[in-house]
């Protein structure tokens, strides 16, 4: 609550400080939203604002320490567990293999697909547009100095990012859940963590140890 007065005070300010009409729009949009949609875009503009890298803020990523986990069992696992989440693993596609990398180039990357045929069509009967994020990605990458992750789009906004304009039907919202949960839980696992906040952990831990500048997540109670 409190952040979402803080949000909507900053747009009001920014509104009428900033670029005149657009950002009026803009403020005037976003107080309009339902509060679930406000948290939404919050989050990722802070995350923009924070990192200055739209692709980031749009996505959710998870730090594989477990140096004992292969690439090849990471894809074995999230294959398995897809399953487990009433999706298919529909396809993977390697994409390069670098020799002698620099220590921030990325080395290897290798992407998974996933899908639920039933709720994608259900959510292409809602709005076609959804089908630029089919199927659901999930995309290994390594770099040169041994970091690796697995990457996956953040779906809050694909569920929560709208207005009462077009409502999601309260059924296809359950299964966009699903999935949201699904493309959550399966790169959580499959990098060795039952638990998000685990994750979250490892990662803080490893970027304190080793030094690395990057945005570091919250630890939410």
């Amino acid at each position: 609550m409190k952040r979402n007065i803080i949000m909507m005070v900053a747009t009001v300010i920014a509104a009428f400080t900033m670029t005149g009409c657009t950002m009026t729009k803009m403020g005037v949009a976003y107080m309009g939203f339902p509060s679930e949609a406000q948290d939404a875009y919050a989050e990722m503009m802070g995350n923009l604002s924070e990192t200055g890298d739209p692709a980031q803020a749009m996505m959710k990523e998870w730090l594989i320490t477990d140096e004992d986990l292969t690439e090849d069992d990471i894809f074995d696992e999230m294959k398995s567990l897809a399953g487990d989440f009433n999706m298919r693993f529909v396809g993977e596609k390697p994409m390069f293999r670098i020799k002698d990398p620099k220590p921030n180039q990325v080395s290897r990357a290798r992407i998974g697909e996933f899908c639920s045929l039933g709720v994608a069509k259900k959510m292409l009967d809602h709005s076609r547009f959804y089908g630029g994020f089919m199927p659901c990605r999930v995309i290994y990458v390594e770099y040169g100095d041994g970091r690796r992750y697995l990457v996956s789009m953040d779906m809050t906004l694909a569920l929560y990012g709208g207005t009462d304009k077009k409502p999601i039907d309260p059924a296809l919202m359950e299964d966009m859940k699903n999935i949201m949960n699904a493309m959550e839980k399966i790169p959580l696992k499959a990098a060795g963590y039952d638990q998000q906040i685990d994750a979250d952990k490892a990662m803080i831990k490893y970027y304190t140890e080793k030094g690395i500048n990057e945005r570091l997540p919250t630890i939410k109670k």
